[in-house]
């Protein structure tokens, strides 16, 4: 269909059923207005006559698992209602334009940009170049197009803008030019590879593969080319909770080599074990080996080591958790997780300005709110700046939202809900 007759189905309420499965009753006419404003975008960029398609990447959350996927560790992750969503249409060369909401117009020769380029590291363009040739290199069909995006995964906010959009451009290749072939899954490590050698940014592959699968999903990548991802049915709403995430808004700026030391250092105290992650060696075998590794790669690559161990079996008990519906279990691994994030990892705030610590903040003020009505509270994803996670009794959202906002901003404290998919075709 052309973007007129999305327009009417939209308009009819033919989209409403799709839509309403993946944001909720509630929030059908936010996202109808929303999507229409995407059509209407597209085609004042891109024309009204081409046939297009509607596609939709969700944010993630990372419930349990802080800083083990890069060192083919556990995570448990969460795909949200927070989404990036595209209208695109295939073209007859081999550019590709992105023009996405609030940015200037992306235009990449994907025949020409074929390898990582210094200058490009950091820039939205080298992630599709990264995408399409990920595409190429696993044997799969790409192509050139036009796109309009527009996200609700505000950048900085730490659900993971960067991986949704990276896994949309592979969305729109697989739709478009694979007939939807190509496995989420595969997506995924598609889309850390762009970001680790095209994007110039070491990370694991646990936002992507969030981002990508959906719902609530356990992860163990001790063989990172083909991780095992087991599903978990629970539904934190009919418990009664909400997921809230705080965003601090603190300053990104120079915070890449915080990012970067933090698995560096993990495979540094690896690397002196003889081995090429942590998920190789034994926790007692690093602990009968610390007087030699303080020498070798100093204290703080040794506590941050420590934490991953005891973070895979946060992991584990949070899975069996939430299998046996014990949310009070669940909730208890939690906080240990932020404990352990804030004392071991040491990811809630930069050494380069210790004057700004809106985590540490945050995470002081969820504790002495929600510490007598069985929530919890932990840093969210990368740390250094950015959010914080909090499970919080529905009856008490107002009142948490109130605190954080007056604190942070209006709009700083986001309620969220856990949606069944990630990346998908609309229609």
């Amino acid at each position: 269909m052309n973007t007129s007759k999305l327009i009417d189905l939209l308009q009819g309420g033919g989209m409403d059923v799709r839509l309403a499965a993946l944001y909720g009753e509630k929030a059908l006419p936010h996202q109808r207005e929303r999507y229409q404003k995407a059509l209407t975008a597209f085609e004042n960029l891109y024309g009204k006559a081409r046939d297009v398609r509607v596609f939709s990447v969700s944010g993630r959350s990372e419930l349990l698992g802080n800083h083990t996927d890069h060192n083919h560790g556990c995570v448990i992750a969460a795909s949200i209602d927070l989404d990036i969503i595209a209208v695109a249409a295939a073209t007859n060369d081999t550019v590709v334009h992105v023009t996405s909401e609030g940015y200037p117009e992306d235009v990449v020769d994907i025949s020409d940009f074929t390898a990582p380029r210094e200058a490009h590291f950091s820039k939205s363009d080298a992630l599709i170049a990264g995408m399409c040739r990920g595409f190429r290199n696993n044997g799969h069909r790409v192509g050139g197009f036009v796109a309009y995006t527009t996200s609700s995964v505000l950048k900085g906010s730490g659900l993971s803008s960067s991986a949704a959009f990276e896994v949309m451009i592979g969305n729109i290749q697989n739709h478009l030019y694979n007939n939807g072939s190509v496995d989420n899954r595969e997506i995924a490590t598609i889309a850390q590879y762009a970001e680790n050698v095209f994007f110039g940014k070491p990370c694991g592959l646990m936002d992507q593969m969030a981002c990508a699968v959906g719902g609530i999903i356990a992860i163990d990548f001790a063989n990172a080319e083909h991780p095992v991802i087991e599903k978990i049915t629970f539904d934190l709403a009919k418990n009664g909770y909400a997921l809230a995430i705080v965003n601090t808004g603190g300053n990104h700026a120079d915070l890449t080599p915080d990012y970067a030391a933090v698995p560096a250092e993990m495979k540094a105290v690896a690397t002196a074990m003889g081995k090429s992650a942590l998920s190789e060696v034994s926790e007692q075998a690093v602990i009968a080996a610390i007087p030699k590794l303080r020498e070798m790669v100093g204290d703080r690559a040794i506590l941050r080591a420590l934490h991953f161990f005891g973070e895979n079996r946060r992991v584990a008990t949070g899975k069996k958790a939430l299998a046996q519906k014990d949310i009070d279990l669940f909730f208890e691994t939690v906080r240990d997780s932020g404990r352990s994030s804030f004392c071991y990892l040491q990811n809630v705030y930069t050494t380069k300005n210790v004057s700004e610590q809106g985590l540490s903040l945050a995470l002081c003020l969820a504790e002495r709110f929600l510490q007598d009505k069985k929530g919890a509270w932990r840093v969210h994803g990368g740390g250094f700046a950015g959010t914080v996670q909090a499970f919080v009794p529905e009856n008490h959202t107002e009142g948490f939202a109130t605190i954080m906002d007056n604190l942070f901003g209006k709009g700083a404290c986001m309620t969220l809900t856990i949606r069944p998919e990630g990346a998908i075709a609309v229609i």
